[in-house]
């Protein structure tokens, strides 16, 4: 499946958001915390950047019930196990309880032994199984960062 890129306006606003992150949230960047920590913050600049959608962390919910991967993107995720898995992506922009799904977002500090491969996949079934347009894996390097729109 090609991947179609992130809309322009979109990853121009997202970009903007991790500059504000950078300027004022960068003792957080310098000292390696929690990707949670670093998430939370980079999600409450996008939230002022995208104020008519819902801006959340680890959103596990697909309307009232919990939002899973299964088939080719589960076995990556969670290997050893057969049953479709609760996946929390890091941010997405949505509207809650609706089908409307702009933004999924991954973030990974370059510090994260784990790698990237994980996080690629995920994104990949949040495009197929959940329906984004758009996926963004933003690897972070102290102040640095890199986005793969996905």
């Amino acid at each position: 499946m090609e991947v179609e890129p992130v809309d322009t306006n979109i990853g121009r606003r997202l970009r903007k958001c991790l500059e504000e992150l950078v300027k004022t949230d960068r003792d957080l960047l310098d000292n390696d915390v929690n990707e949670r920590s670093i998430t939370h913050k980079l999600a409450e600049h996008i939230q002022r950047e995208f104020r008519h959608w819902h801006v959340d962390c680890e959103y596990n919910r697909k309307g009232h019930v919990p939002k899973t991967l299964e088939g080719k993107y589960l076995e990556s995720v969670y290997s050893n196990d057969t049953h479709a898995r609760t996946v929390y992506p890091d941010i997405i922009i949505h509207h809650r309880e609706t089908n409307e799904n702009l933004v999924a977002i991954e973030v990974k500090k370059q510090t994260n032994p784990d790698g990237l491969d994980i996080d690629r996949h995920k994104l990949a079934g949040y495009r197929e199984e959940h329906g984004y347009k758009n996926t963004l894996l933003v690897i972070l390097d102290g102040a640095k960062y890199k986005l793969e729109e996905n």
